[in-house]
């Protein structure tokens, strides 16, 4: 359910009462563990945490105009999101993202919640649907810097993929 407010108090000002206190505990949780380096945004439609400008001028690779997204918060038709960038970046097996990513999903087995998860969307219906905990120790643990480190890694892992399929398709294509 896209959200075209264009600031955080808009946003929240926009959700139906019990979904506004939902969001609000867990943008709590978020703001009191974030590095300093992240900045609290509008994007895409929802509250986001993202690397700003000044911190990394490259931008998102996709369109460098948009600050590189850490993590974000949505209000969906059905449900609540809570997007975590730094437990996605799983990266190459044995790598601090991979690591990172692996303690998440064993912390969160620990607390006995179910963790209802696609690659980087975490679903909720409400806040104690969430161990809160662990998403802040989750976001504590990344500051800006490591989170760069974990994004620049990914970026690298997946060009040499795709020229590869480029240089595969036109070999065929010439054959």
């Amino acid at each position: 359910m896209k959200n075209n407010s264009l600031t955080v108090k808009d946003y929240l000002a926009s959700l139906p009462e019990d979904r506004r206190a939902c969001i609000s505990a867990v943008r709590q949780v978020i703001l009191k563990n974030l590095d300093k380096d992240f900045e609290e945004v509008i994007q895409y439609g929802m509250i986001g945490y993202a690397v700003p400008h000044r911190v990394y001028p490259a931008g998102y690779h996709c369109d460098p105009k948009q600050p590189v997204m850490f993590a974000a918060l949505a209000s969906q038709k059905n449900y609540m999101s809570l997007y975590l960038m730094c437990v996605y970046m799983g990266g190459v097996p044995g790598s601090p993202a991979a690591k990172h990513a692996d303690w998440f999903r064993k912390a969160w087995a620990k607390t006995g919640k179910k963790l209802d998860m696609g690659k980087a969307c975490i679903r909720f219906k409400k806040a104690d649907d969430l161990a809160l905990e662990v998403i802040g120790e989750a976001i504590r643990r990344v500051p800006a810097k490591s989170y760069l480190q974990y994004y620049e890694a990914a970026l690298q892992k997946t060009r040499p993929r795709k020229t590869a399929l480029v240089r595969n398709t036109t070999s065929k294509k010439a054959r």
